[in-house]
Protein backbone atom coordinates (compact mmCIF):
# COMPACT_ATOMS: atom_id res chain seq x y z
CA UNK A 1 0.00 0.00 0.00
CA UNK A 2 1.55 3.23 -0.92
CA UNK A 3 -1.06 5.51 0.21
CA UNK A 4 -4.78 5.54 1.79
CA UNK A 5 -6.02 9.34 3.16
CA UNK A 6 -9.19 9.79 4.73
CA UNK A 7 -10.84 11.05 1.42
CA UNK A 8 -10.62 7.81 -0.01
CA UNK A 9 -13.80 5.74 -0.16
CA UNK A 10 -12.30 2.64 1.84
CA UNK A 11 -13.62 -0.93 1.05
CA UNK A 12 -12.23 -3.73 -1.78
CA UNK A 13 -10.82 -3.96 -4.79
CA UNK A 14 -10.98 -6.84 -7.30
CA UNK A 15 -8.12 -7.01 -9.74
CA UNK A 16 -6.01 -9.82 -11.58
CA UNK A 17 -2.97 -9.90 -13.45
CA UNK A 18 -3.43 -11.17 -17.25
CA UNK A 19 -3.62 -14.38 -17.84
CA UNK A 20 -3.19 -15.40 -14.39
CA UNK A 21 -5.37 -18.48 -13.10
CA UNK A 22 -5.92 -16.17 -9.34
CA UNK A 23 -8.14 -13.28 -8.82
CA UNK A 24 -7.42 -11.03 -6.68
CA UNK A 25 -9.69 -9.38 -3.70
CA UNK A 26 -7.78 -6.71 -0.89
CA UNK A 27 -8.85 -4.00 1.50
CA UNK A 28 -8.31 -0.71 1.31
CA UNK A 29 -4.88 -1.18 2.99
CA UNK A 30 -3.56 -3.26 0.30
CA UNK A 31 -3.69 -7.01 2.46
CA UNK A 32 -5.26 -9.84 0.49
CA UNK A 33 -9.07 -10.54 2.29
CA UNK A 34 -9.77 -13.63 -0.45
CA UNK A 35 -8.54 -15.33 -3.72
CA UNK A 36 -10.23 -17.15 -6.89
CA UNK A 37 -8.37 -19.83 -8.10
CA UNK A 38 -9.90 -20.46 -11.71
CA UNK A 39 -8.15 -23.49 -14.16
CA UNK A 40 -7.38 -21.11 -16.86
CA UNK A 41 -5.92 -17.96 -16.68
CA UNK A 42 -8.44 -15.01 -17.64
CA UNK A 43 -9.23 -13.00 -20.17
CA UNK A 44 -11.68 -10.63 -18.08
CA UNK A 45 -14.10 -10.74 -14.89
CA UNK A 46 -16.51 -8.85 -14.10
CA UNK A 47 -18.01 -9.03 -10.44
CA UNK A 48 -22.31 -9.65 -10.31
CA UNK A 49 -24.35 -9.03 -7.85
CA UNK A 50 -24.06 -11.88 -6.18
CA UNK A 51 -20.62 -12.27 -5.29
CA UNK A 52 -19.54 -14.63 -8.15
CA UNK A 53 -17.53 -13.60 -11.06
CA UNK A 54 -18.18 -13.92 -14.58
CA UNK A 55 -15.02 -14.50 -16.71
CA UNK A 56 -13.46 -15.54 -19.93
CA UNK A 57 -11.00 -17.35 -19.93
CA UNK A 58 -7.79 -16.42 -21.93
CA UNK A 59 -7.56 -19.48 -24.60
CA UNK A 60 -10.85 -20.51 -24.77
CA UNK A 61 -14.58 -19.49 -26.07
CA UNK A 62 -16.72 -19.60 -23.03
CA UNK A 63 -18.41 -17.32 -20.74
CA UNK A 64 -18.63 -18.38 -17.61
CA UNK A 65 -20.01 -17.87 -13.81
CA UNK A 66 -17.88 -18.92 -11.19
CA UNK A 67 -18.41 -18.96 -7.36
CA UNK A 68 -16.43 -17.47 -4.65
CA UNK A 69 -14.51 -20.95 -4.11
CA UNK A 70 -13.49 -20.90 -8.18
CA UNK A 71 -16.34 -23.08 -9.42
CA UNK A 72 -17.92 -22.99 -12.72
CA UNK A 73 -22.09 -22.64 -12.13
CA UNK A 74 -22.68 -22.36 -15.92
CA UNK A 75 -21.08 -21.27 -18.90
CA UNK A 76 -22.10 -20.04 -22.19
CA UNK A 77 -19.72 -21.11 -25.76
CA UNK A 78 -19.49 -18.95 -28.29
CA UNK A 79 -17.08 -18.53 -31.08
CA UNK A 80 -14.38 -15.86 -31.55
CA UNK A 81 -15.10 -13.78 -27.85
CA UNK A 82 -13.65 -10.70 -27.50
CA UNK A 83 -12.72 -9.11 -24.50
CA UNK A 84 -15.65 -8.36 -22.78
CA UNK A 85 -19.43 -9.64 -21.30
CA UNK A 86 -21.58 -8.38 -18.99
CA UNK A 87 -24.55 -10.26 -17.29
CA UNK A 88 -27.85 -8.30 -18.26
CA UNK A 89 -31.07 -7.21 -16.45
CA UNK A 90 -33.06 -10.12 -17.67
CA UNK A 91 -30.45 -12.91 -17.09
CA UNK A 92 -29.10 -13.01 -20.76
CA UNK A 93 -25.40 -12.33 -21.27
CA UNK A 94 -24.50 -9.86 -23.48
CA UNK A 95 -21.23 -10.69 -25.16
CA UNK A 96 -18.58 -9.28 -27.79
CA UNK A 97 -17.66 -10.89 -30.34
CA UNK A 98 -15.37 -11.13 -33.74
CA UNK A 99 -16.73 -11.79 -36.89
CA UNK A 100 -14.74 -13.02 -39.49
CA UNK A 101 -14.96 -11.70 -42.99
CA UNK A 102 -12.65 -13.13 -46.22
CA UNK A 103 -10.64 -10.65 -47.99
CA UNK A 104 -13.00 -11.11 -51.17
CA UNK A 105 -15.99 -10.58 -48.81
CA UNK A 106 -14.49 -7.11 -47.59
CA UNK A 107 -13.38 -5.88 -50.88
CA UNK A 108 -17.09 -7.07 -52.46
CA UNK A 109 -18.04 -4.91 -49.31
CA UNK A 110 -16.14 -1.69 -50.98
CA UNK A 111 -12.88 -2.85 -48.84
CA UNK A 112 -10.09 -1.23 -50.92
CA UNK A 113 -7.56 -3.77 -51.78
CA UNK A 114 -4.53 -2.38 -50.53
CA UNK A 115 -6.10 -1.70 -46.94
CA UNK A 116 -7.22 -5.95 -46.60
CA UNK A 117 -4.97 -8.53 -44.96
CA UNK A 118 -4.95 -11.67 -46.94
CA UNK A 119 -6.82 -13.32 -43.39
CA UNK A 120 -9.52 -10.57 -44.50
CA UNK A 121 -11.17 -8.30 -41.94
CA UNK A 122 -12.41 -8.88 -38.38
CA UNK A 123 -15.69 -7.46 -37.72
CA UNK A 124 -17.51 -6.04 -34.18
CA UNK A 125 -20.22 -7.99 -33.45
CA UNK A 126 -22.43 -8.35 -30.49
CA UNK A 127 -24.35 -11.00 -29.11
CA UNK A 128 -27.38 -11.62 -26.71
CA UNK A 129 -27.04 -15.20 -25.08
CA UNK A 130 -30.17 -16.46 -23.19
CA UNK A 131 -28.75 -19.34 -21.34
CA UNK A 132 -29.97 -22.56 -21.14
CA UNK A 133 -29.20 -24.83 -18.24
CA UNK A 134 -25.21 -25.26 -17.23
CA UNK A 135 -23.96 -25.60 -20.29
CA UNK A 136 -25.85 -24.27 -23.43
CA UNK A 137 -27.02 -21.12 -24.70
CA UNK A 138 -28.39 -19.36 -28.01
CA UNK A 139 -28.41 -16.34 -29.17
CA UNK A 140 -31.87 -14.30 -29.06
CA UNK A 141 -30.46 -10.91 -30.46
CA UNK A 142 -27.50 -9.75 -32.35
CA UNK A 143 -25.85 -7.16 -33.81
CA UNK A 144 -22.82 -6.74 -36.65
CA UNK A 145 -21.19 -3.43 -38.45
CA UNK A 146 -21.26 -5.43 -41.09
CA UNK A 147 -24.72 -4.44 -42.13
CA UNK A 148 -24.22 -0.84 -41.57
CA UNK A 149 -21.44 -0.10 -43.72
CA UNK A 150 -20.05 2.79 -46.03
CA UNK A 151 -17.11 3.29 -48.61
CA UNK A 152 -16.29 5.54 -51.52
CA UNK A 153 -13.87 4.18 -53.44
CA UNK A 154 -15.40 1.92 -55.35
CA UNK A 155 -19.35 2.33 -57.60
CA UNK A 156 -19.05 -0.78 -58.60
CA UNK A 157 -19.22 -2.63 -54.89
CA UNK A 158 -21.66 -2.87 -52.07
CA UNK A 159 -22.16 0.24 -49.76
CA UNK A 160 -21.03 3.07 -51.95
CA UNK A 161 -22.13 6.35 -51.23
CA UNK A 162 -21.21 9.92 -49.82
CA UNK A 163 -18.76 8.78 -46.29
CA UNK A 164 -19.81 12.75 -45.29
CA UNK A 165 -23.38 12.72 -45.08
CA UNK A 166 -23.62 9.61 -43.38
CA UNK A 167 -21.88 9.58 -39.97
CA UNK A 168 -24.38 6.95 -38.36
CA UNK A 169 -22.73 4.57 -41.01
CA UNK A 170 -19.05 2.91 -40.83
CA UNK A 171 -16.74 3.45 -43.61
CA UNK A 172 -14.91 0.25 -44.17
CA UNK A 173 -12.23 1.72 -45.59
CA UNK A 174 -11.06 4.45 -42.57
CA UNK A 175 -7.72 3.80 -41.06
CA UNK A 176 -5.86 5.92 -38.17
CA UNK A 177 -2.49 5.46 -40.12
CA UNK A 178 -1.18 3.62 -42.93
CA UNK A 179 0.93 1.33 -40.43
CA UNK A 180 -2.93 -0.35 -40.55
CA UNK A 181 -3.56 -0.80 -43.76
CA UNK A 182 -3.53 -4.67 -43.97
CA UNK A 183 -4.41 -5.26 -40.53
CA UNK A 184 -7.24 -7.48 -40.56
CA UNK A 185 -8.42 -6.21 -36.86
CA UNK A 186 -9.42 -3.09 -38.76
CA UNK A 187 -12.29 -1.73 -35.91
CA UNK A 188 -10.91 -3.58 -32.71
CA UNK A 189 -13.59 -3.63 -30.11
CA UNK A 190 -12.09 -3.87 -26.63
CA UNK A 191 -14.91 -3.21 -24.17
CA UNK A 192 -18.63 -2.86 -23.84
CA UNK A 193 -21.55 -1.84 -21.47
CA UNK A 194 -25.54 -1.64 -21.56
CA UNK A 195 -28.02 1.06 -20.48
CA UNK A 196 -31.03 -0.56 -19.40
CA UNK A 197 -33.05 2.95 -19.24
CA UNK A 198 -32.13 3.72 -22.65
CA UNK A 199 -32.19 -0.07 -24.20
CA UNK A 200 -28.73 0.84 -25.21
CA UNK A 201 -25.49 -0.18 -26.30
CA UNK A 202 -21.84 1.40 -26.28
CA UNK A 203 -19.25 0.48 -27.91
CA UNK A 204 -15.22 0.92 -28.12
CA UNK A 205 -13.56 0.22 -31.36
CA UNK A 206 -10.18 1.11 -30.39
CA UNK A 207 -8.62 1.55 -34.28
CA UNK A 208 -11.45 4.01 -35.07
CA UNK A 209 -10.34 6.31 -31.61
CA UNK A 210 -14.50 6.81 -31.31
CA UNK A 211 -16.83 5.33 -29.17
CA UNK A 212 -20.55 4.28 -30.86
CA UNK A 213 -23.65 3.91 -29.21
CA UNK A 214 -26.32 1.27 -30.84
CA UNK A 215 -30.01 0.84 -30.14
CA UNK A 216 -30.82 -2.33 -28.11
CA UNK A 217 -34.73 -2.50 -28.37
CA UNK A 218 -34.54 -3.41 -31.96
CA UNK A 219 -35.29 -7.13 -33.37
CA UNK A 220 -32.31 -8.73 -34.98
CA UNK A 221 -33.72 -8.40 -38.22
CA UNK A 222 -34.05 -4.35 -37.60
CA UNK A 223 -30.47 -4.53 -35.82
CA UNK A 224 -29.43 -5.32 -39.55
CA UNK A 225 -31.27 -2.60 -40.84
CA UNK A 226 -31.48 0.99 -41.05
CA UNK A 227 -34.89 1.77 -39.51
CA UNK A 228 -36.60 -0.09 -36.66
CA UNK A 229 -36.34 0.27 -32.51
CA UNK A 230 -37.02 2.92 -29.98
CA UNK A 231 -34.86 5.03 -32.36
CA UNK A 232 -36.52 4.27 -35.52
CA UNK A 233 -32.93 4.01 -37.04
CA UNK A 234 -32.51 0.02 -36.64
CA UNK A 235 -28.64 -0.73 -35.96
CA UNK A 236 -27.16 2.56 -37.41
CA UNK A 237 -25.30 4.38 -35.18
CA UNK A 238 -26.92 6.72 -32.82
CA UNK A 239 -24.28 8.83 -31.38
CA UNK A 240 -20.14 8.30 -31.82
CA UNK A 241 -17.47 10.41 -29.82
CA UNK A 242 -13.75 11.12 -30.08
CA UNK A 243 -12.75 11.20 -33.62
CA UNK A 244 -14.81 12.93 -36.23
CA UNK A 245 -12.38 12.51 -39.25
CA UNK A 246 -13.55 8.36 -38.90
CA UNK A 247 -16.66 10.22 -40.92
CA UNK A 248 -14.81 13.25 -42.81
CA UNK A 249 -16.19 15.90 -40.60
CA UNK A 250 -12.79 17.03 -38.97
CA UNK A 251 -9.63 16.84 -39.17
CA UNK A 252 -6.77 15.75 -36.33
CA UNK A 253 -7.05 18.97 -33.97
CA UNK A 254 -10.45 17.77 -33.34
CA UNK A 255 -9.78 14.27 -32.19
CA UNK A 256 -10.81 13.58 -28.49
CA UNK A 257 -9.79 9.70 -27.71
CA UNK A 258 -6.76 7.81 -29.06
CA UNK A 259 -7.01 4.38 -28.68
CA UNK A 260 -9.64 4.14 -25.91
CA UNK A 261 -10.52 1.81 -22.91
CA UNK A 262 -13.66 0.82 -20.83
CA UNK A 263 -16.39 2.80 -21.97
CA UNK A 264 -19.58 2.98 -19.71
CA UNK A 265 -22.65 4.98 -18.82
CA UNK A 266 -22.12 5.96 -14.86
CA UNK A 267 -24.94 4.19 -12.75
CA UNK A 268 -27.77 6.23 -11.62
CA UNK A 269 -27.30 7.01 -8.10
CA UNK A 270 -23.55 7.96 -8.78
CA UNK A 271 -22.19 11.90 -9.75
CA UNK A 272 -22.17 12.00 -13.01
CA UNK A 273 -24.94 9.52 -13.58
CA UNK A 274 -26.17 9.26 -17.17
CA UNK A 275 -23.11 10.34 -18.85
CA UNK A 276 -19.63 8.12 -19.94
CA UNK A 277 -16.60 7.30 -18.73
CA UNK A 278 -13.49 6.57 -20.35
CA UNK A 279 -10.34 5.38 -20.40
CA UNK A 280 -8.30 7.52 -23.39
CA UNK A 281 -5.20 6.00 -23.46
CA UNK A 282 -3.50 8.75 -25.15
CA UNK A 283 -2.10 6.05 -27.56
CA UNK A 284 -2.35 4.66 -31.33
CA UNK A 285 0.63 4.35 -33.27
CA UNK A 286 4.04 5.79 -33.21
CA UNK A 287 3.42 8.50 -35.45
CA UNK A 288 -0.16 9.41 -33.86
CA UNK A 289 0.56 8.98 -30.19
CA UNK A 290 -0.50 12.05 -27.88
CA UNK A 291 2.09 10.80 -24.94
CA UNK A 292 -0.44 10.98 -21.90
CA UNK A 293 -3.42 9.16 -20.90
CA UNK A 294 -6.54 10.80 -19.19
CA UNK A 295 -10.15 9.30 -18.05
CA UNK A 296 -12.95 11.37 -19.53
CA UNK A 297 -16.26 12.06 -18.78
CA UNK A 298 -18.78 12.62 -21.47
CA UNK A 299 -22.43 14.09 -21.59
CA UNK A 300 -24.14 12.89 -24.60
CA UNK A 301 -27.00 15.20 -26.17
CA UNK A 302 -29.69 12.22 -25.36
CA UNK A 303 -32.92 13.31 -26.26
CA UNK A 304 -35.29 10.58 -25.35
CA UNK A 305 -34.03 7.78 -27.70
CA UNK A 306 -32.45 10.35 -29.85
CA UNK A 307 -29.03 11.96 -29.77
CA UNK A 308 -28.02 15.29 -31.04
CA UNK A 309 -24.56 16.37 -32.78
CA UNK A 310 -23.42 19.52 -33.07
CA UNK A 311 -23.64 21.45 -36.10
CA UNK A 312 -20.02 20.97 -37.51
CA UNK A 313 -20.08 17.07 -36.19
CA UNK A 314 -16.97 17.48 -33.79
CA UNK A 315 -17.01 16.36 -30.65
CA UNK A 316 -18.20 18.66 -27.26
CA UNK A 317 -15.74 19.08 -24.79
CA UNK A 318 -15.77 16.07 -21.98
CA UNK A 319 -17.62 17.35 -18.39
CA UNK A 320 -14.23 16.23 -16.19
CA UNK A 321 -10.83 14.82 -16.96
CA UNK A 322 -8.42 13.49 -15.44
CA UNK A 323 -4.76 13.80 -16.28
CA UNK A 324 -2.06 13.85 -14.22
CA UNK A 325 0.12 17.34 -12.83
CA UNK A 326 2.32 16.69 -15.37
CA UNK A 327 0.38 14.95 -18.13
CA UNK A 328 3.24 12.66 -19.35
CA UNK A 329 3.82 11.36 -15.79
CA UNK A 330 0.09 9.12 -16.73
CA UNK A 331 0.57 7.46 -19.70
CA UNK A 332 -0.90 3.62 -20.28
CA UNK A 333 -0.68 3.05 -23.55
CA UNK A 334 -2.50 -0.29 -23.25
CA UNK A 335 -5.22 -2.17 -21.40
CA UNK A 336 -6.68 0.53 -18.40
CA UNK A 337 -10.01 1.54 -17.42
CA UNK A 338 -11.99 4.00 -14.94
CA UNK A 339 -14.72 3.58 -12.29
CA UNK A 340 -16.85 6.70 -10.14
CA UNK A 341 -17.21 6.15 -6.93
CA UNK A 342 -20.29 7.02 -4.86
CA UNK A 343 -18.19 9.64 -2.86
CA UNK A 344 -17.83 11.32 -6.23
CA UNK A 345 -13.95 10.26 -6.41
CA UNK A 346 -12.66 8.48 -9.41
CA UNK A 347 -11.02 4.94 -9.12
CA UNK A 348 -8.39 4.48 -11.81
CA UNK A 349 -6.77 1.28 -13.48
CA UNK A 350 -2.81 2.07 -15.22
CA UNK A 351 -2.90 -1.63 -16.44
CA UNK A 352 0.70 -1.37 -17.79
CA UNK A 353 2.14 -0.86 -14.33
CA UNK A 354 -0.35 -2.55 -12.79
CA UNK A 355 -1.27 0.83 -10.67
CA UNK A 356 -4.52 1.36 -9.04
CA UNK A 357 -5.40 4.60 -7.71
CA UNK A 358 -8.50 6.93 -6.41
CA UNK A 359 -8.90 10.60 -7.32
CA UNK A 360 -10.89 13.73 -6.14
CA UNK A 361 -12.76 15.85 -8.37
CA UNK A 362 -10.27 18.02 -8.26
CA UNK A 363 -7.52 15.43 -9.06
CA UNK A 364 -5.90 14.87 -5.62
CA UNK A 365 -4.64 11.28 -5.29
CA UNK A 366 -5.83 10.01 -2.28
CA UNK A 367 -5.29 6.07 -2.53
CA UNK A 368 -3.25 4.04 -3.86
CA UNK A 369 -1.75 0.50 -5.01
CA UNK A 370 0.79 -1.13 -6.82
CA UNK A 371 0.24 -4.94 -7.84
CA UNK A 372 3.15 -6.79 -6.83
CA UNK A 373 2.70 -9.28 -9.47
CA UNK A 374 3.52 -6.41 -12.20
CA UNK A 375 6.93 -7.58 -12.42
CA UNK A 376 5.71 -10.98 -14.08
CA UNK A 377 3.55 -8.92 -16.42
CA UNK A 378 0.82 -6.38 -16.66
CA UNK A 379 -2.89 -6.19 -15.27
CA UNK A 380 -5.40 -8.29 -16.86
CA UNK A 381 -8.35 -5.70 -18.95
CA UNK A 382 -9.44 -3.37 -17.19
CA UNK A 383 -12.60 -4.99 -15.80
CA UNK A 384 -10.91 -6.84 -13.32
CA UNK A 385 -10.22 -3.65 -11.13
CA UNK A 386 -13.01 -2.97 -9.36
CA UNK A 387 -14.13 -1.15 -5.97
CA UNK A 388 -16.52 -1.92 -3.48
CA UNK A 389 -17.91 -2.99 -0.07
CA UNK A 390 -18.64 -6.36 1.83
CA UNK A 391 -21.29 -6.33 4.37
CA UNK A 392 -22.09 -9.85 5.70
CA UNK A 393 -25.04 -10.20 4.09
CA UNK A 394 -23.48 -9.93 0.31
CA UNK A 395 -21.48 -7.05 -1.77
CA UNK A 396 -22.43 -3.45 -2.40
CA UNK A 397 -21.11 -2.91 -6.05
CA UNK A 398 -20.03 0.68 -6.56
CA UNK A 399 -19.56 -0.16 -10.43
CA UNK A 400 -17.16 -1.35 -12.58
CA UNK A 401 -13.89 -0.59 -14.29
Amino acid sequence: MLLNEPEALGGYTLFSKRGSTTIYLIDDRGSEVHKWELAAGVLFARLLENGNLLTIPRKDMHVREVDRNGNTLWECTQERLHHDALKMPNGNVLLLSQQPKTAEEAIAAGADPDFVDTDGLMVPHVIEAKLIGRANCEIVWEWSAWDHLIQDVDPSKANHGVVAEHPELIDVNFRLSSTTAASKHWAHSNGLDYNPELDQIVLSPRHFSEVWIIDHSTTTAEAASHSGGKSGKGGDLLYRWGNPRSYRAGTADDQRLFWQHNPHWIAPGLPGAGNILVFNNGAEFADLSRGYSSVDEIAPPVDGASYRLNPDSSPAEPVWVYTAATPSDFFARYLSGAQRLPNGNTFICDGPRGMLFEVTPSGKTVWKYINPLTSNGPLSQPYCCIRFSIYPLGIERHGES
